[in-house]
């Protein structure tokens, strides 16, 4: 029931002979038609990765009115380029407001900081905070370290001019959506290691772990089949680490799960659906931090694919209120 097709084999098994259709959740069956022309797009190139760039998502939104957000561009990290941030609810409204340093999603090789904006106002509108978001460097062009010592500069800059913001800098948190959730998992593990930032928690929206997946690690044909799939999967690590993904040896520190000490993280949420590719290494990730002693918070969302909080369902809106309410409680238990 779940063999491989071998008329799809150019895509690593991203089509299976059990239509993997049959898995989504009803919620999303108005989609699905889309979703299933997503399991046959070719997957990103180097022959089309400037046409995809220059192609918008129809999911991403315009920037809300409110609340307000400037930019910001600041030294890059030992004689880089200046990076450019995104700062959104700043300024002097009393008691030092919490903050989140947000990193963007994309594969590595796509996306950008504005495009994120719509959601990063709303949640800085529920929660009172302030929140930058860095628009690093992509890969292939710019390979590892280059985006990890973008971010880690916003990260610094964040909590050198906390006062100036109107933030908090013992209440800094890192975030990000799934390419963006694997940077903000290598950014706890750089700050942790480096010393120079605290942070007290990181919010990982189905993040972009291990570069194994899809390569010598195989999760179940019908995950990953939809919107992000394992050869999608190969193009953004392997354009990121400038080594072919699942290698023996990468990079240290550019695979989150293959960090092998955790201890000393900040707490961690975790949001993923049960058919998106990066189930199994989130899933992984979490009981690897749990056993390291590392409080986190897991939720696995049945028949939903990658970037299922993007279209407007029930099972969305729980997943952001679980959201809200991790970062809620971080921020308020800060010290504690």
């Amino acid at each position: 029931m779940s063999n491989r097709s071998d008329s799809n084999s150019d895509n690593a098994g991203d089509i299976t002979l059990a239509d993997p259709a049959g898995f989504v959740h009803p919620e999303y069956r108005p989609w699905i038609e889309l979703i299933k022309l997503s399991a046959t797009a070719p997957h990103p190139s180097l022959e089309n990765i400037a046409e995809r760039r220059s192609t918008p998502s129809p999911l991403m939104r315009a920037p809300l009115d409110a609340p307000a957000y400037t930019t910001q561009a600041i030294p890059g990290a030992n004689g880089m380029p200046d990076v450019v941030l995104y700062i959104v609810n700043a300024g002097d409204k009393g008691a030092p407001r919490p903050a989140i340093l947000h990193t963007h999603g994309g594969g590595f090789v796509f996306g950008t900081a504005q495009s994120f904006l719509a959601n990063l106002q709303e949640i800085a509108a529920a929660l009172d905070c302030v929140i930058v978001s860095v628009d690093y460097r992509l890969a292939p062009e710019t390979p590892f370290p280059g985006s990890l010592e973008d971010n880690y500069a916003g990260l610094k800059w964040l909590y050198a001019h906390a006062d100036e913001l109107g933030a908090d800098p013992k209440r800094i948190v890192v975030m990000g959506e799934s390419a963006g959730g694997g940077h903000a998992a290598m950014l706890a593990i750089a700050a942790r290691d480096r010393g120079e930032v605290p942070v007290i928690y990181q919010a990982l929206v189905y993040p972009m772990l291990d570069d194994r997946t899809g390569t010598t690690q195989m999760p179940p044909p019908h995950i990953g089949a939809f919107i992000w799939r394992r050869g999608d999967n190969a193009f953004g690590w392997t354009s990121l680490l400038g080594v072919p993904a699942g290698s023996e040896n990468v990079p240290h520190g550019a695979v989150p799960a293959r960090v092998e000490n955790l201890h000393g993280l900040p707490p961690a949420f975790i949001g993923v659906g049960s058919l998106d590719l990066f189930l199994e290494e989130d899933i992984e990730y979490a009981r690897r931090l749990t056993a390291a002693g590392v409080p986190i918070e897991l939720h696995v969302y049945p028949g939903c694919p990658h970037g299922f909080d993007f279209l407007q369902t029930n099972v969305a809106m729980q997943f952001k209120a679980a959201l809200l309410n991790a970062l809620r409680s971080a921020f308020e238990h800060a010290g504690k």
